[in-house]
């Protein structure tokens, strides 16, 4: 549940006022003074590089320029460089070291020597000292360059000596040099004109997940809806991948920069402009080359994606406006009915006492049975996910808030409590900088769980969303809200606040897409958090904290693994929350923009992610919502949600959406084991569950755009409809064998990468796994806890009539309550499986690591299919003569018949091989 966007009028008189009232920022050509000059630098004991920057030229274009800068560079490690500028005098703003853990670096000087560079020849060189007209500082695969006059830097890769970033400004370019002001940072790079950008987000983008020239991107937390598109959204993201093809291979590259301030990213094609409000440039380069490494390299550093329980990858059921009890007992029954599978109820606020945080509606959901629903569905694995909203209700006689008082646990502004308006109405703003706030919300976690066993914890509104605007207080002699008209108007007696530079900053960023003041609709920037730090500075940092100290009071309740779901990310959140992209609209644009959200966030770390399925608002069209579910069924974190205000979509609701959920969820279930998987090697590697195929096929260029198919893992595809009308789809097949995982006599041979048209009737997705896998599989079911308990098939797939060839696969399984997801005895198994063909030889193998644990479970191998081999029979040894063998002939579009052999699909059934011993098979094909 989230507050709606204004309607079109308020939104048209707003727009208005801002275009009088507000300095506009621009992307235009003008440029900021002349830069710095490096005037010293030296080589710092821990290896890197320290030098001084002095402005050439002050100006008060937003501001003075600070006259000097430490400039920082160190090889972090073999495949990442850091640089680091801030001021050289004064300590700034940086995202807390506490919050995100990393190298610090060294303090800053009490006082700098500001002698030139030819009195320095004069003096005796010092031990550390480099001359400034050296150039280079070589690290394992990157080498950072640089320019002393005026000062820019350059970082290549040393393999092939390729610039991927360079800072400086030429008199034809349309960028300045450096610029380094209190509340006004700019920097740029050159970039060639056939390198493809990802990331820069969160944000809605219409011309898919490539970033595209012109368009905007503006990173600041913000509750404005996900159907407006090119604005600063709900997350905050700095980060992006350069992929570029150079004479056939691919190189791709990551550049973080790591800053939490409000910040406008120009992006022209050929370069790329930051334009922040504030903090330090805290680069962070990443080698790559391929992807996959970029993202794992990106992961290091910033923390590795948080374990998922199992039952988190089942189908989850949630509405703004379940009002009572007896509404989610007859969704869940209903989905019974329906044989659709559903893992996990939600409700948002409809359960609370009066919209307040922690508690329960006596009336609707009084607890009696509330509990015994609880049980009965814990009975049989199902779950129950509550909703929580930053903002405490200011109301004396409830706890929560009289704790929180007690606890001195808010945001201030001018010495108090500051003052909002969210659903509850008044509202104090948990401050979760503080430790003490933290101790504090993890005490009202426990106590509501005492209260009510729930499952997961939904964390929404947290960007910070206000419903109001500047310095507000309680009227007197009225109610507010006074229970009419929609909740989010405000009715508290407020005043603007424009007298702080913090709140009027000299720079606009496009803040909401519209140039709205950095306060519009959230807490005032110059509010004041923990140790003096303003939320002009942690603004963007507030749901990540939030996200921490959420995570921190469910893992300490019982000691299981949590489950969070968190509207607002920054940069580290995924090592603590999955992540859904906000209010979409059941509209065929925003079902194409979720694929590019859904894989954007896998490149940012947060792999646990996926929209609302149908559509928040406003009702979608039997059409659509077949079609969604047929996508959403296949996204990481999969979910139906509605608005309050739209007509019921639950899956149920038309019989035609049924038959499509039963068949692509049908499917979900079977490779829940796959996905659970993909959660492990996430975890160990930051390798996105959704992933673009270039992930895959990183010299593949035409999947280089390609945002209307993806990938699970390196092997699964999933080819949606999603335009309205179409009965067929146009993938693209890159080079090689896939087949149809629906039916696995069909595929695709694709020689050298092509588009392929297939039939795709109301209720068909395509799905496709690639050649060379092994893809473990179950027999699914209505509850995953059902379904991880049915037999195991292994899908082998080979190049289509191979001679030669080799498969693998891994099977990751676990005590998925524990918080740790590691391989560990008796409490997770680990399987790596191989297939070879050889000269018609046939072998498939597993190699079984602490088997204990699944042979406690008892989980068996009952099938094995074996795709893409030729031959008419199967000769088996003796020992085997009990395993039940079929031969199929396959159907693969594209093969051309050649009067060859013909591809076969080998099946055998009754192997009943335990899963958590190794297994071995050899058989001969023969004609």
């Amino acid at each position: 549940m989230v507050s709606l966007s204004p309607s079109p009028l308020v939104a048209l008189c707003l727009l208005c006022f801002l275009a009088f009232c507000i300095p506009q920022s621009s992307s235009a050509v003008t440029k900021i003074g002349l830069g710095y000059r490096l005037i010293s630098i030296e080589n710092g004991a821990d290896g890197a590089l320290v030098g001084t920057l002095q402005v050439k030229q002050s100006n008060n274009i937003y501001g003075a320029d600070i006259p000097l800068l430490r400039f920082y560079a160190k090889h972090e490690s073999e495949n990442r460089l850091r640089v680091h500028v801030t001021d050289a005098k004064n300590k700034r703003w940086e995202v807390p070291y506490n919050l995100l853990p990393r190298e610090q670096p060294p303090p800053l000087k009490q006082s700098i020597a500001l002698s030139s560079s030819s009195e320095k020849k004069k003096n005796k060189k010092k031990k550390n000292q480099r001359s400034v007209s050296e150039k280079d500082y070589p690290g394992s695969e990157l080498v950072l360059t640089y320019t002393s006059d005026p000062f820019s830097f350059a970082v290549k890769r040393k393999s092939n000596g390729d610039t991927l970033f360079n800072s400086s400004s030429d008199d034809t370019d349309p960028f300045s040099s450096l610029v380094f002001k209190d509340q006004y940072l700019e920097i740029s790079t050159k970039l060639p004109r056939d390198a493809s950008l990802y990331g820069l987000g969160e944000n809605s983008q219409t011309h898919g997940i490539k970033l595209y020239p012109n368009d905007p991107y503006t990173l600041y937390t913000t509750d404005i809806a996900a159907i407006n598109v090119n604005a600063d959204l709900y997350g905050s993201h700095p980060v992006y991948m350069d992929l570029r093809n150079e004479g056939g291979k691919a190189y791709a590259h990551g550049v973080l920069l790591l800053n939490s301030n409000g910040m406008d990213v120009f992006y022209t094609g050929t370069s790329l402009t930051y334009k922040v409000i504030g903090g330090v440039l805290d680069f962070y380069f990443f080698a790559g080359p391929s992807p996959l490494n970029v993202v794992d390299q990106y992961t290091s550093l910033i923390g590795r994606p948080a374990p998922m329980p199992y039952w988190a990858f089942g189908f989850h059921q949630c509405r703004w406006g379940y009002h009572n009890l007896s509404v989610i007992e007859d969704v869940v029954e209903n989905y019974q009915k329906a044989k659709i599978p559903l893992d996990v109820i939600w409700t948002d606020d409809d359960h609370m006492d009066g919209k307040k945080d922690f508690t329960l509606n006596s009336v609707n959901y009084p607890r009696p049975k509330l509990l015994e629903f609880l049980d009965k569905i814990h009975s049989i694995g199902m779950k129950y996910v509550v909703i929580v909203d930053p903002g405490i209700a200011v109301n004396a006689s409830y706890g929560v808030y009289q704790r929180g008082m007690a606890n001195d646990v808010f945001i201030k502004h001018d010495g108090d409590p500051f003052l909002g308006q969210v659903w509850p109405g008044a509202v104090h703003f948990p401050d979760f900088l503080n430790p003490k706030t933290v101790s504090w919300w993890g005490d009202e976690i426990r106590r509501f769980h005492e209260l009510v066993p729930v499952d997961g914890l939904w964390i929404d509104m947290n960007e910070v969303s206000n419903f109001c605007n500047g310095k507000c207080t309680i009227p007197e002699g009225r109610i507010c809200p006074n229970g009419t008209g929609p909740g989010w108007i405000c009715c508290l007696d407020c005043k603007n606040i424009t007298n702080t530079k913090w709140d009027d900053p000299p720079y606009k960023i496009n803040a909401s897409g519209i140039m709205a003041p950095v306060g519009y609709k959230t807490i005032a920037t110059s509010a004041v958090h923990y140790n003096g730090v303003l939320e002009y500075d942690a603004h963007s940092l507030y749901g990540f904290s939030q996200s921490i100290a959420t995570h921190k009071g469910l893992q300490g309740i019982e000691g299981k693994r949590p489950f969070i779901l968190s509207r607002s990310t920054y940069v580290g959140s995924g090592k603590y929350v999955a992540h859904w992209t906000g209010d979409n609209q059941g509209t065929w644009e925003n079902l194409r923009y979720s694929i590019s959200t859904m894989l954007n966030f896998g490149i940012f770390g947060i792999p646990m992610v996926g929209s609302d399925i149908c559509g928040f608002y406003p009702q979608p069209t039997e059409e659509l919502c077949n079609r969604w579910i047929e996508v959403g069924a296949f996204y990481p974190f999969s979910r139906d949600h509605a608005n309050y205000y739209s007509p019921r979509q639950e899956l149920y609701q038309w019989e035609s959406v049924a038959e499509s959920a039963r068949n692509a969820l049908g499917m979900r279930y079977k490779i829940l084991p796959y996905l659970y998987t993909l959660n492990y090697e996430a975890h160990l590697s930051g390798a996105p569950i959704a992933r673009p195929l270039f992930f895959s096929f990183p010299s593949f260029t035409q999947s280089y755009g390609l945002s209307t198919q993806f990938l699970l893992g390196s092997s699964v595809m999933v080819s949606p409809v999603v335009e309205q009308g179409q009965t067929q789809v146009k993938a693209l097949f890159p080079p090689g064998t896939w087949y149809n995982l629906f039916d696995m006599a069909h595929g695709v041979v694709s020689k050298e990468g092509t588009y392929v048209t297939l039939d795709a009737p109301l209720h068909v997705v395509n799905v496709h796994l690639y050649q060379n896998a092994i893809l473990p599989m179950q027999q699914g079911g209505m509850v995953s806890k059902d379904a991880r308990t049915t037999p195991f098939s292994l899908i082998v797939t080979f190049p289509a009539g191979a001679k030669e060839g080799e498969a693998q696969g891994n099977l990751f399984l676990d005590d998925d309550e524990l918080p740790e997801m590691k391989i560990a005895s008796g409490s997770s198994t680990y399987i790596d499986f191989h297939a070879t063909i050889k000269d018609g030889t046939v072998r498939v193998w597993s190699q079984v690591q602490e088997g204990k644990f699944a042979l406690d479970k008892g989980w068996v191998i009952d099938s094995i299919n074996v795709l893409g081999v030729t031959g008419s029979k199967a000769v088996m040894d003796v020992s085997q003569s009990h395993v039940n063998v079929s031969i199929t002939e396959q159907q693969l579009y594209g093969q051309g018949d050649d009067g060859g052999s013909k591809v076969v699909m080998v099946g055998m059934n009754g192997l009943n091989i335990p899963v958590g011993k190794n297994l071995d098979i050899t058989w001969k094909m023969e004609s």
